[in-house]
């Protein structure tokens, strides 16, 4: 899914009081999936056969102070993109930049239209750098942060500070946030809502309602918030471990939506014969999930991070991916550690896996948002990650990625599967 919070060597301090700015990135990621093991497949298997995927994005982000405290941001995008296998086949899909709506014409859209008002409380103040969807300026460090429009949910909850942006940091849709959160976006990633935040030196509370898309992975929005929603509520505290800084992350989410249950399709195909099927059992129903999340720096250079998460797993997925259960971490070291400032490296891994009731749903052959092979002989989708980003450039960051998917799909029969990836990321 496309998101733009951008890493920490990307941001620059400028003016304490910016009125205007507009900034812009763009993001070519080029992958090659060689061929493996693959007796068997389905209409939403990722293919056997080797296979090469491509994504193009570029973001205009316009910025302006309204009065104080208040500022508003607009952004543009386009993106192209060819994902593997029609972008199936996979709970963690390798690539985050490849939204639902993927295809070869460029499209042209609005990502964001939001205006965030921050309301100071006192205990002293800090600085806020210039950035994408930000005006540099400063804040109080006690303070009431309401941030409604057109955004990305992503923007505001699970800000993992080095595994959050498929951009500029690991690709895999498993680390872009928690694996089973299955948080209201359209296909593209964005959605309507509001968050309201409060934030204290050291500890932060926030809680959201954002609209869901009108069916299962889809681009238009349902506009009747009070009827289906996304809810998420998330509570932050800073630590220190050994003298060196840490956060800590507890998300709960709740979505409201006219969903099917895997059990329902289950049984209906079984008085009725054949393979079941969501779309006729679609009802009023709620899905519910919990994640935490801890990054911690580990010396000078170094943070690691891990994630746990679990969904209900009773419906079907509806914005996000088929991951019911997931567990995740891993280490990004700063260049600097080897004399290359700017530069990063990072290795990472995930474990996912699908409820009871999901796993039958497929291994009856019922089709899922991203899987059905036809068959299932269950495993855990296990994911391993490198990545080195090299910076020649003030501006450029030039990566190379390496995935390895044990399991792909949660089938034992199928697979390892193997991508490699190289990306280009430009800032202005």
């Amino acid at each position: 899914m496309p998101m733009l919070l951008l890493p920490a060597v990307a941001q620059e301090t400028a003016d304490p009081a910016e009125r205007f700015a507009v900034h812009g990135q763009s993001t070519y990621v080029w992958q090659r999936q060689p061929a493996f093991a693959s007796p068997y497949a389905g209409t939403n298997s990722l293919s056997g056969r080797r296979a090469t995927s491509y994504s193009l994005t570029a973001t205009v982000d316009v910025g302006a102070r309204l009065w104080e405290g208040a500022e508003v941001h607009l952004n543009g995008e386009r993106a192209q993109g060819i994902p593997f296998s029609g972008l199936h086949g996979l709970g963690g899909l390798t690539n985050g930049e490849l939204a639902k709506t993927a295809g070869s014409d460029m499209r042209f859209y609005r990502a964001r239209l939001f205006l965030r008002q921050t309301w100071g409380l006192g205990r002293g103040s800090e600085a806020v750098p210039a950035d994408m969807n930000q005006l540099a300026g400063v804040v109080d460090k006690r303070r009431i942060v309401l941030t409604a429009g057109n955004l990305s949910a992503l923007d505001i909850f699970d800000a993992v500070s080095v595994s959050h942006d498929p951009r500029t940091q690991f690709m895999n849709w498993a680390f872009m946030t928690h694996g089973s959160y299955d948080y209201p976006a359209d296909a593209r990633g964005y959605t309507w809502g509001a968050a309201l935040e409060y934030i204290d030196e050291g500890w932060a509370v926030r809680a959201g309602r954002f609209m869901q898309p009108k069916e299962s992975n889809g681009l238009p929005l349902d506009t009747r918030l009070g009827r289906h929603y996304g809810d998420q509520v998330e509570f932050e505290k800073s630590h220190a471990l050994f003298g060196r800084p840490g956060t800590l992350r507890l998300l709960a989410f709740r979505n409201k939506a006219r969903m099917a249950r895997y059990d329902d399709a289950v049984a209906a195909a079984s008085i009725q014969g054949g393979v079941p099927d969501l779309a006729p059992v679609r009802r009023e129903h709620a899905k519910i999930g919990l994640g935490i999340g801890v990054e911690q720096a580990l010396g000078d250079h170094a943070i690691a991070f891990a994630r746990a998460s679990w969904a209900d797993g009773k419906t079907e997925t509806y914005a996000f991916t088929e991951i019911d259960r997931s567990i995740s971490g891993g280490v990004v070291v700063d260049g600097a550690a080897w004399g290359r400032a700017g530069d990063a490296a990072g290795a990472a891994l995930a474990l996912n896996a699908l409820s009871g009731p999901h796993r039958e749903y497929l291994r009856r052959g019922g089709l899922g948002a991203f899987l059905g092979d036809g068959a299932l002989n269950y495993g855990t989708e296990q994911i391993a990650e490198l990545y080195y980003s090299w910076r020649p450039l003030r501006r450029l960051w030039i990566s190379a990625d390496a995935q390895y998917i044990r399991h792909p799909g949660y089938n034992r029969d199928r697979g390892p599967a193997r991508v490699f990836s190289v990306r280009v990321h430009t800032e202005f």
